[in-house]
């Protein structure tokens, strides 16, 4: 859109959604853009039903456990939370008081990132009104969509790249089990993991739409409810 068509917009208070990603090793059969792919793939179909807006998307991340492994790209803690932050205040300048920050990146700091992002705006009191989520954390709430012990390109994953761009998925990687120990802080991951956790030979195109289904369903009813938010 043109900045005069961006204008008459933000008078509408609308609703915004930034789609957040990674790029970062996803075993030998998924790309590195994957964490990216997924929520772009869903947010179109939730913008049709809602009237929301799509920004850009922000395709870097901060990746841990993948960091050792050849093509992820990896900014900080700070680094993404202060883009995040600058890009919601400048929103809020422009006239856009409801973002919805989407990202396909469910890492623990990768997320505390956004959401700390998006607090210190809140706390500055300039009206912004935020959601910030994984579309892993719904996924991951509901009960017997993955097999047991399923995540990162694992089959979910490869079930939702299988049904959002086939043509990037190259074979199956052997399935693998996260087995850092709890609550370790370790050197190089790659000693207790494969990069893959879950089973990918039992992914499919079935269960990506049953999980993309069930992400737009919801994203649907978190975009009303931050319309609706005084």
């Amino acid at each position: 859109m043109t900045s005069e068509e961006f204008a008459v917009i933000a008078k509408k208070d609308p609703v915004v959604i930034v789609p957040v990603g990674a790029l970062e090793e996803h075993g030998r059969h998924l790309p590195l853009g994957a964490d990216v792919i997924q929520p772009l793939h869903v947010v179109d179909e939730v913008a049709r039903r809602t009237n929301a807006y799509i920004a850009p998307p922000i395709p870097y991340g901060v990746c841990t456990t993948t960091r050792p492994y050849p093509g992820t790209v990896s900014v900080s803690v700070d680094a993404l939370k202060a883009f995040v932050r600058d890009v919601l205040s400048d929103f809020v300048r422009n006239g856009v008081r409801r973002v919805m920050i989407l990202s396909g990146h469910a890492g623990r700091e990768h997320m505390m990132a956004l959401r700390a992002a998006a607090q210190e705006v809140v706390d500055q009191g300039t009206g912004l009104k935020a959601t910030v989520l994984s579309d892993y954390d719904i996924i991951y709430a509901s009960q017997g969509i993955l097999p047991e012990g399923d995540g990162h390109a694992g089959a979910g994953e490869t079930s939702r790249i299988l049904t959002a761009r086939p043509d990037l998925v190259k074979g199956k990687s052997p399935a693998g089990k996260n087995e850092i120990p709890p609550y370790a802080v370790v050197d190089d991951p790659r000693k207790y993991w494969s990069g893959v956790t879950g089973d990918p030979s039992k992914a499919s195109k079935a269960l990506g739409q049953k999980l993309d289904d069930l992400v737009i369903g919801e994203l649907v009813k978190l975009v009303e409810e931050l319309r609706r938010r005084a």
